[in-house]
Formats: C-alpha cells, structure tokens, sequence
C-alpha cells in the first residue's frame, strides 16, 4: 500500500506538469520547454549522483543500450509528445488517452513479456478506467459521440505508447542506482532536446520570460523529474510494470482537483464518482497484489 500512496504522489506532480505545460503554452515553445525542464534535473542531481555513476560507470555502460532506449523513451519520447500534443488537443481528450496507459502496459507486459495480470488487477484497472472516463465525460455517455480526435490526440497517443513501452522495460534496467540511472536519461533528454529548441528559436519562437515562466521551470525541473521519476521507478521495481502503470489513473482526478483550486472550476457530482471509482480500483489492485503474496 505504500508504493500506491506514493505513486500517488508521483500523479499529483505530473497532473502539476500538464497543468503547467497547458498554462505557458502560448510562452514557451514545447521543446525549449523541455530542454529547460531536463537542464534543471540534471543539475539538481549532478552534485548527488555524478560520484556514484563514475564508481558503477562499468555497469552503466555494459547496459547502455536500455539506458539508452529508456533515456529515449521515457524521457524524450514521451515528454516531446506531450509539450507538443498540449499545444494542439484540449484537455479532456489528453486526459481520456493518457488513461489508456494502464490497459496498454498490462498488453505489452503481456506480449513481451509474459506478463499474466490477476482477474482482480483487471477488474481493479477496468474499475479506475471507468472512473477517468466518468469525469472525462462529465457523467454523460452522449458526450463520446461528440470526441473529435485531431493531430494534438495523435501526439498524446504517441506519448502514451512511449510511456508504457518504458515503464514495461524498465525491468531491463542495469544494475545501478537509481540517482545514477535518472542522471544518464535525464542527460540523454537534454542532449535529444537542444537541437530541436535549436531549431524552434530559428524559426523565431522565443520564451517571453517573466516570474510565471521562472517559476514553470523551477516547478517542472524538480517535482515531475527529480522526484516522480525516482518514485515512479522504485515503485514499478516493486510492485511490477502492470500495477504501477495503474496508478496512472490517478491524474485526471487530481487534474480536476487542482483545477478547482487553481483555477476556480467547480466540482461536479460526477467528479466525485469517478474519484471514487478510481480509488475503487486501484484498492482492489491492491488487495490483488497482497493475496499473491
């Protein structure tokens, strides 16, 4: 249980980056954005970890092809798609297929690895996903005949695909520390960014600085970097690709939470049914996890 409350946690940060990512979208092109993002964590963690990765160097490099498809995945793929994607597909279109994420992982940890989810994960992540489509949808079954997908969607997509290939190979780890693995992917992310920031500001799109955009970029570079990813990954090492992958579940509820109080947007009763149903869910993951125990 204490694995899902703090990937709980890791949720509330990368509800905080959407938010963020949407808020300074029209500031900040999406890969100066990230590369900025990357830029922070790497020198939050370089005076903590660059001892430790030149002692287990031997290891990293016997490994460098998964650091590498991990670095590529998780944190180029994945957060391009996403900076890029928020640019162009409205909120609740995002949220419906970044809810995917789990059903995708149990798929794919299936097809690559044999993964086999218990009946009650299943039904734990059927349950959760319900829930996300009951506040996507605000409570109205007639609101999916009106979902329009466009490029924007097909972005968020690539990205869900990206985050879920990554959270299943995450597995295939080398054996270093996690500071030692996040400061090398999160080196890869920066490095993967700079010509394409490069190439936004010949094209004339530029950051209109200003306190807000500072503190965007304090935020994004330490809370849903540094500190989700070292949590997210030592959860999905501890309770499995599938059941870590659910928790995903989670951000459109703190999406709606933290709308509320940022933004002053009201809490509708379908909200709380879908928290409830997300909760639901991941709760019965859990007592499916204890009872394989």
């Amino acid at each position: 249980m204490r694995a899902f409350l703090m990937l709980g946690l890791v949720m509330l940060f990368w509800a905080g980056n959407s938010i963020v990512g949407r808020a300074v979208r029209a500031d900040v092109p999406p890969f100066t954005l990230a590369l900025g993002r990357w830029l922070i964590a790497v020198m939050v963690l370089l005076p903590f970890s660059a001892r430790q990765l030149w002692k287990e160097r031997a290891q990293a490099l016997a490994g460098w092809r998964w650091v590498l498809a991990l670095g590529f995945l998780g944190v180029v793929c994945f957060n391009g798609f996403l900076y890029k994607g928020l640019h162009y597909t409205i909120a609740a279109n995002a949220l419906l297929l970044q809810a995917a994420i789990p059903a995708v992982v149990m798929v794919l940890d299936f097809a690559i690895f044999g993964g086999r989810p218990g009946r009650l994960h299943v039904m734990g992540v059927l349950v959760s996903t319900l829930g996300v489509v009951s506040i996507v949808f605000r409570g109205d079954p007639a609101a999916l005949m009106q979902l329009r997908l466009g490029a924007g969607d097909v972005l968020i997509f690539c990205a869900v695909a990206a985050w879920s290939l990554y959270t299943v190979f995450l597995r295939k780890r080398p054996p270093i520390s996690a500071a030692s693995l996040l400061l090398l992917t999160f080196g890869l992310g920066a490095l993967a960014m700079a010509p394409l920031a490069a190439l936004e500001a010949l094209q004339g799109q530029t950051v209109a600085w200003s306190p807000k955009i500072l503190a965007a970029y304090a935020y994004i570079g330490v809370f849903p970097s540094v500190l989700a990813y070292f949590i997210y990954n030592r959860a999905t090492h501890e309770l499995g690709a599938a059941r870590a992958g659910q928790a995903i579940t989670l951000m459109p509820l703190f999406g709606a939470l933290l709308s509320s109080l940022l933004l002053g947007e009201p809490l509708h009763g379908y909200h709380l049914a879908g928290m409830a149903l997300i909760l639901g869910g991941i709760v019965v993951s859990a007592l499916a996890m204890r009872r394989a125990k």
